[in-house]
């Protein structure tokens, strides 16, 4: 089957990583879970890159805790290099070729970030993870998602989640929620609805970039997605 997306940038919450069982950081189950999705993608072709958060550990814009908010931050980077290197692992558990590039230098453990680099590795089938968001403070995971995509020439920035699509208001709140199947970037903006963080949402929009969101915890919804099939909420 030809696939619509040939190259696709994968956004992951790092609260899915625990699966809403906040007693843990990580849970084995959804990181092999999402491993097994990843590498069926990758055998058909597709070149997969894969931005994580790091909310599971710790999230940067809660200074509750009396830290200076880049200091928060920055600490939030390192949260998703830890993610990254867990994905990374499952990842490699499962045959599947990786490399982490990381925002922040840390030669020890990933790769810098050099977009020709990054690039020449998806090119040559291995899955790219990128680390540390943008490496700066004062930007979301999002931002880093929706910057990375941009600079990699993905078809598509998928974003998955534990919701299967964009609605009217919060489904889990609302029973009568409406989702949109599909929608444009200016009635995301107009309904005032959340789908990213607006610095990501604006990036993505200026440089036309479609965003899907879509249940991750769905069997086989990024195989479908990749191969065309109308999943989750696209939002172009």
């Amino acid at each position: 089957m030809a696939l619509k997306y040939k190259r696709i940038l994968l956004k992951l919450s790092g609260e899915a990583l625990n699966g809403g069982d906040k007693s843990q950081i990580i849970n084995p189950d959804i990181l092999e879970q999402y491993a097994k999705a990843v590498k069926t993608v990758v055998e058909t072709g597709c070149e997969v890159a894969i931005v994580i958060g790091g909310g599971n550990i710790f999230r940067g814009a809660a200074q509750k805790s009396g830290i200076d908010r880049s200091q928060g931050d920055y600490m939030g980077m390192l949260a998703t290099v830890i993610n990254g290197m867990a994905i990374q692992s499952a990842l490699e558990s499962e045959g599947v070729k990786t490399r982490l590039l990381s925002a922040i230098k840390m030669e020890q453990i990933a790769e810098p970030f050099i977009r020709r680099r990054a690039i020449r590795h998806l090119e040559k089938g291995r899955v790219v993870i990128f680390g540390a968001g943008t490496g700066n403070p004062y930007f979301s995971t999002d931002s880093g998602g929706a910057l990375r995509a941009v600079e990699i020439g993905a078809d598509v920035l998928l974003k998955g989640t534990s919701v299967d699509g964009v609605y009217s208001d919060d489904p889990r709140k609302n029973p009568d929620a409406t989702k949109y199947d599909e929608i444009s970037f200016d009635e995301v903006i107009g309904k005032g609805l959340k789908v990213m963080d607006m610095t990501a949402f604006t990036l993505c929009k200026e440089n036309k970039l479609p965003i899907i969101v879509f249940d991750m915890n769905q069997e086989n919804n990024l195989l479908r997605l990749v191969e065309g099939e109308k999943i989750g909420t696209l939002v172009k």
